[in-house]
Protein backbone atom coordinates (compact mmCIF):
# COMPACT_ATOMS: atom_id res chain seq x y z
CA UNK A 1 0.00 0.00 0.00
CA UNK A 2 0.89 3.76 -1.12
CA UNK A 3 0.29 6.10 1.59
CA UNK A 4 0.53 10.00 0.98
CA UNK A 5 0.39 13.43 3.26
CA UNK A 6 -1.90 16.11 0.93
CA UNK A 7 -3.16 19.11 2.14
CA UNK A 8 -6.58 20.66 2.09
CA UNK A 9 -7.60 23.93 3.50
CA UNK A 10 -4.26 24.48 5.85
CA UNK A 11 -5.07 20.66 7.36
CA UNK A 12 -2.81 17.84 6.71
CA UNK A 13 -4.71 14.78 5.20
CA UNK A 14 -4.43 10.96 4.95
CA UNK A 15 -4.46 9.54 1.05
CA UNK A 16 -3.98 6.33 -0.06
CA UNK A 17 -2.66 5.73 -4.21
CA UNK A 18 -4.66 2.90 -5.66
CA UNK A 19 -5.51 2.88 -9.69
CA UNK A 20 -8.22 4.89 -9.73
CA UNK A 21 -6.47 8.11 -8.12
CA UNK A 22 -5.52 9.04 -4.41
CA UNK A 23 -8.33 8.04 -1.61
CA UNK A 24 -9.10 10.84 0.47
CA UNK A 25 -9.57 8.67 3.71
CA UNK A 26 -11.35 11.46 5.31
CA UNK A 27 -13.73 12.19 2.96
CA UNK A 28 -14.77 8.35 2.77
CA UNK A 29 -15.35 8.44 6.26
CA UNK A 30 -11.75 6.56 7.34
CA UNK A 31 -9.01 7.23 9.49
CA UNK A 32 -7.39 10.40 8.53
CA UNK A 33 -3.91 10.19 10.94
CA UNK A 34 -0.96 8.22 8.69
CA UNK A 35 0.49 8.13 12.18
CA UNK A 36 -2.41 6.28 13.41
CA UNK A 37 -1.82 3.62 10.71
CA UNK A 38 1.86 3.58 11.26
CA UNK A 39 1.41 3.19 14.84
CA UNK A 40 -1.41 0.20 14.29
CA UNK A 41 1.24 -1.37 11.67
CA UNK A 42 0.76 -4.10 9.59
CA UNK A 43 -2.92 -4.98 11.21
CA UNK A 44 -3.71 -1.28 10.87
CA UNK A 45 -2.68 -1.30 7.08
CA UNK A 46 -4.09 -4.75 6.20
CA UNK A 47 -7.88 -3.50 7.87
CA UNK A 48 -7.59 0.06 6.14
CA UNK A 49 -6.82 -2.25 2.66
CA UNK A 50 -9.97 -4.12 3.23
CA UNK A 51 -11.88 -1.13 4.34
CA UNK A 52 -11.12 0.70 0.48
CA UNK A 53 -11.43 -2.48 -1.09
CA UNK A 54 -15.02 -1.82 -0.09
CA UNK A 55 -15.74 1.67 -1.41
CA UNK A 56 -16.59 3.03 -4.91
CA UNK A 57 -13.51 3.87 -6.63
CA UNK A 58 -15.14 4.57 -10.15
CA UNK A 59 -14.24 8.54 -11.45
CA UNK A 60 -17.50 9.63 -10.16
CA UNK A 61 -16.74 9.11 -6.81
CA UNK A 62 -16.40 12.19 -4.74
CA UNK A 63 -13.66 10.94 -2.84
CA UNK A 64 -10.85 9.96 -5.33
CA UNK A 65 -8.66 12.56 -5.87
CA UNK A 66 -6.41 13.54 -8.79
CA UNK A 67 -2.68 13.18 -7.53
CA UNK A 68 -1.63 16.05 -9.68
CA UNK A 69 -4.00 18.67 -8.28
CA UNK A 70 -2.93 17.45 -4.61
CA UNK A 71 -0.71 20.11 -2.55
CA UNK A 72 1.76 17.34 -1.07
CA UNK A 73 2.92 17.33 2.66
CA UNK A 74 5.68 15.04 3.70
CA UNK A 75 4.33 11.04 3.75
CA UNK A 76 5.43 11.00 7.82
CA UNK A 77 4.24 13.89 9.82
CA UNK A 78 5.51 13.99 13.03
CA UNK A 79 8.20 11.31 13.72
CA UNK A 80 9.30 11.22 17.18
CA UNK A 81 12.89 10.75 15.83
CA UNK A 82 14.80 11.40 12.54
CA UNK A 83 17.68 9.46 12.46
CA UNK A 84 20.64 9.69 10.10
CA UNK A 85 23.44 7.38 8.48
CA UNK A 86 26.67 9.22 7.39
CA UNK A 87 29.15 7.47 5.12
CA UNK A 88 26.85 4.55 4.80
CA UNK A 89 28.14 3.83 0.96
CA UNK A 90 31.41 2.44 -0.12
CA UNK A 91 31.46 4.67 -3.11
CA UNK A 92 30.31 8.15 -1.30
CA UNK A 93 32.92 7.59 1.36
CA UNK A 94 35.58 6.67 -1.30
CA UNK A 95 34.68 9.81 -3.16
CA UNK A 96 35.21 11.93 -0.39
CA UNK A 97 38.37 10.52 0.57
CA UNK A 98 36.94 9.39 3.99
CA UNK A 99 37.90 5.84 5.67
CA UNK A 100 35.05 3.14 5.43
CA UNK A 101 33.33 3.40 9.13
CA UNK A 102 33.66 1.19 11.27
CA UNK A 103 30.46 1.53 12.96
CA UNK A 104 27.54 3.67 11.79
CA UNK A 105 27.88 6.81 12.03
CA UNK A 106 25.04 8.55 13.57
CA UNK A 107 23.68 12.18 14.00
CA UNK A 108 19.86 13.64 13.81
CA UNK A 109 17.55 16.21 12.13
CA UNK A 110 14.57 17.61 13.22
CA UNK A 111 11.07 18.07 12.37
CA UNK A 112 11.42 21.61 10.56
CA UNK A 113 13.01 19.95 7.95
CA UNK A 114 10.34 17.85 6.63
CA UNK A 115 8.30 18.87 3.25
CA UNK A 116 6.42 16.99 1.03
CA UNK A 117 6.57 16.41 -3.07
CA UNK A 118 6.42 19.43 -5.12
CA UNK A 119 7.25 21.59 -2.09
CA UNK A 120 9.67 24.66 -3.24
CA UNK A 121 12.72 25.20 -1.05
CA UNK A 122 13.88 27.70 0.48
CA UNK A 123 18.12 27.90 -0.50
CA UNK A 124 18.69 29.38 2.64
CA UNK A 125 21.12 32.54 2.68
CA UNK A 126 23.49 31.56 5.61
CA UNK A 127 24.88 28.97 2.85
CA UNK A 128 26.67 28.80 -0.14
CA UNK A 129 27.28 25.29 -0.72
CA UNK A 130 23.80 23.64 -0.45
CA UNK A 131 24.27 20.15 -1.97
CA UNK A 132 21.66 17.33 -2.81
CA UNK A 133 21.71 13.68 -1.22
CA UNK A 134 19.29 11.01 -2.78
CA UNK A 135 18.44 8.57 0.43
CA UNK A 136 16.14 5.72 1.66
CA UNK A 137 13.78 5.99 4.03
CA UNK A 138 13.15 3.52 6.87
CA UNK A 139 9.84 3.84 8.73
CA UNK A 140 9.26 2.01 11.99
CA UNK A 141 6.40 0.44 12.56
CA UNK A 142 6.50 -1.41 16.29
CA UNK A 143 8.61 -0.39 19.57
CA UNK A 144 12.60 -1.82 19.00
CA UNK A 145 14.86 -2.11 21.53
CA UNK A 146 18.10 -4.37 21.43
CA UNK A 147 16.24 -6.15 18.62
CA UNK A 148 18.83 -8.89 16.82
CA UNK A 149 19.69 -7.95 13.21
CA UNK A 150 17.53 -11.10 12.05
CA UNK A 151 14.60 -9.71 13.02
CA UNK A 152 14.77 -6.01 13.04
CA UNK A 153 13.15 -5.47 9.33
CA UNK A 154 9.80 -7.02 11.36
CA UNK A 155 10.12 -3.47 13.09
CA UNK A 156 9.97 -1.54 10.02
CA UNK A 157 6.65 -0.24 8.42
CA UNK A 158 7.72 1.10 5.27
CA UNK A 159 10.07 3.23 3.14
CA UNK A 160 10.02 6.21 1.94
CA UNK A 161 12.47 8.46 -0.87
CA UNK A 162 13.86 11.27 1.28
CA UNK A 163 16.53 14.18 -0.15
CA UNK A 164 18.97 14.42 2.74
CA UNK A 165 20.32 18.23 2.05
CA UNK A 166 23.32 19.38 3.49
CA UNK A 167 24.46 23.07 3.58
CA UNK A 168 28.05 21.72 2.82
CA UNK A 169 29.76 25.30 4.38
CA UNK A 170 27.69 24.71 7.43
CA UNK A 171 27.87 21.01 8.20
CA UNK A 172 31.99 21.33 7.76
CA UNK A 173 32.50 24.47 9.78
CA UNK A 174 33.04 22.40 13.07
CA UNK A 175 33.08 18.50 13.94
CA UNK A 176 29.70 18.56 14.53
CA UNK A 177 27.38 17.94 11.72
CA UNK A 178 24.16 18.89 12.74
CA UNK A 179 24.22 22.64 11.80
CA UNK A 180 24.31 22.21 8.27
CA UNK A 181 21.46 19.50 7.89
CA UNK A 182 18.82 21.26 9.97
CA UNK A 183 17.87 24.54 7.82
CA UNK A 184 13.55 24.42 7.35
CA UNK A 185 12.91 22.03 4.79
CA UNK A 186 16.12 20.10 4.68
CA UNK A 187 13.91 17.12 4.50
CA UNK A 188 11.51 16.38 1.93
CA UNK A 189 9.89 13.01 1.98
CA UNK A 190 7.67 10.86 -0.19
CA UNK A 191 5.68 11.29 -2.11
CA UNK A 192 4.77 7.80 -0.69
CA UNK A 193 4.84 6.06 1.90
CA UNK A 194 5.20 2.07 0.23
CA UNK A 195 4.52 -1.07 2.95
CA UNK A 196 7.26 -3.20 3.57
CA UNK A 197 5.47 -5.67 1.90
CA UNK A 198 5.22 -4.09 -0.95
CA UNK A 199 8.89 -3.52 -1.33
CA UNK A 200 10.69 -6.46 -0.24
CA UNK A 201 14.85 -6.24 0.13
CA UNK A 202 15.11 -2.99 1.13
CA UNK A 203 19.13 -3.18 -0.03
CA UNK A 204 18.40 -4.03 -3.73
CA UNK A 205 16.66 -1.43 -4.75
CA UNK A 206 18.20 1.51 -7.78
CA UNK A 207 18.34 5.08 -6.41
CA UNK A 208 19.15 8.15 -8.48
CA UNK A 209 19.09 11.91 -8.01
CA UNK A 210 18.71 13.98 -11.37
CA UNK A 211 19.43 17.51 -11.05
CA UNK A 212 17.83 19.54 -13.78
CA UNK A 213 17.22 16.67 -15.89
CA UNK A 214 20.72 15.60 -15.11
CA UNK A 215 21.39 12.09 -13.94
CA UNK A 216 23.92 13.32 -10.92
CA UNK A 217 23.86 10.16 -8.54
CA UNK A 218 22.86 6.49 -9.70
CA UNK A 219 23.52 3.48 -7.58
CA UNK A 220 21.67 0.91 -5.59
CA UNK A 221 21.18 0.32 -1.96
CA UNK A 222 23.26 -3.07 -2.14
CA UNK A 223 26.59 -0.64 -1.90
CA UNK A 224 25.33 0.37 1.41
CA UNK A 225 27.86 0.24 3.92
CA UNK A 226 25.73 -0.75 7.18
CA UNK A 227 22.50 -2.62 5.69
CA UNK A 228 18.74 -1.73 6.93
CA UNK A 229 18.85 -4.56 9.26
CA UNK A 230 21.81 -3.69 10.39
CA UNK A 231 21.46 -0.08 11.34
CA UNK A 232 17.55 -1.08 12.76
CA UNK A 233 19.45 -3.01 15.05
CA UNK A 234 22.50 -1.23 15.83
CA UNK A 235 20.32 2.14 16.87
CA UNK A 236 18.06 -0.38 19.13
CA UNK A 237 20.78 -1.36 21.56
CA UNK A 238 21.17 2.62 22.10
CA UNK A 239 17.78 4.12 22.06
CA UNK A 240 14.78 2.99 22.16
CA UNK A 241 13.19 3.15 18.42
CA UNK A 242 9.12 3.71 18.18
CA UNK A 243 6.16 3.54 15.62
CA UNK A 244 6.94 6.39 13.10
CA UNK A 245 10.80 7.63 13.84
CA UNK A 246 12.59 7.69 10.48
CA UNK A 247 16.16 6.71 9.62
CA UNK A 248 17.64 8.20 6.58
CA UNK A 249 20.02 5.39 5.70
CA UNK A 250 22.74 7.29 3.92
CA UNK A 251 23.38 8.45 0.42
CA UNK A 252 25.73 7.14 -2.93
CA UNK A 253 28.25 8.76 -4.59
CA UNK A 254 27.82 11.74 -7.25
CA UNK A 255 27.11 14.57 -4.71
CA UNK A 256 28.66 18.10 -5.69
CA UNK A 257 30.94 17.32 -2.41
CA UNK A 258 32.67 14.28 -3.82
CA UNK A 259 33.59 16.58 -7.36
CA UNK A 260 37.38 18.33 -7.66
CA UNK A 261 36.64 21.99 -6.57
CA UNK A 262 36.73 22.71 -9.64
CA UNK A 263 33.67 21.55 -10.82
CA UNK A 264 31.20 22.01 -8.16
CA UNK A 265 28.33 24.00 -8.84
CA UNK A 266 25.89 23.71 -5.98
CA UNK A 267 22.28 23.84 -5.88
CA UNK A 268 21.15 27.43 -6.60
CA UNK A 269 17.69 28.90 -6.77
CA UNK A 270 15.58 27.82 -10.09
CA UNK A 271 17.45 24.46 -9.62
CA UNK A 272 14.93 21.41 -9.48
CA UNK A 273 16.22 18.10 -7.97
CA UNK A 274 14.03 14.72 -8.39
CA UNK A 275 14.90 11.47 -6.21
CA UNK A 276 13.91 8.36 -7.35
CA UNK A 277 14.07 4.89 -5.54
CA UNK A 278 12.91 1.99 -7.21
CA UNK A 279 9.05 0.51 -6.37
CA UNK A 280 9.09 4.25 -3.95
CA UNK A 281 8.18 6.66 -6.95
CA UNK A 282 10.04 10.38 -7.49
CA UNK A 283 10.16 12.97 -5.17
CA UNK A 284 10.69 16.58 -7.13
CA UNK A 285 11.59 20.03 -5.67
CA UNK A 286 12.24 23.11 -6.95
CA UNK A 287 14.70 25.23 -4.92
CA UNK A 288 13.69 29.23 -4.41
CA UNK A 289 15.58 32.51 -3.11
CA UNK A 290 15.16 33.41 0.36
CA UNK A 291 13.30 36.89 0.43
Amino acid sequence: MKLLTFIRNGRQQLGVKTDAGVVDLAGAGLTCDVMEVIEGGAEKAAELERAIGGLDLSASSKYVLDESALEWGPCVTRPNKIICVGLNYRKHAEETNAPIPEYPILFNKFNNTLTGHLKPIVVPEVTRKLDYEAELAVVIGKRAKNVAKESALEHVFGYACVNDLSARDLQLRTHQWLLGKTCDDFSPLGPYLVTADEVGNPNALAIRAIVNGEVRQSSNTSDMIFYVDEIVSYISRHMTLVPGDVILTGTPEGVVLGLPPERQVYLQPGDEVTIEIEKLGSLTNRFVAEL
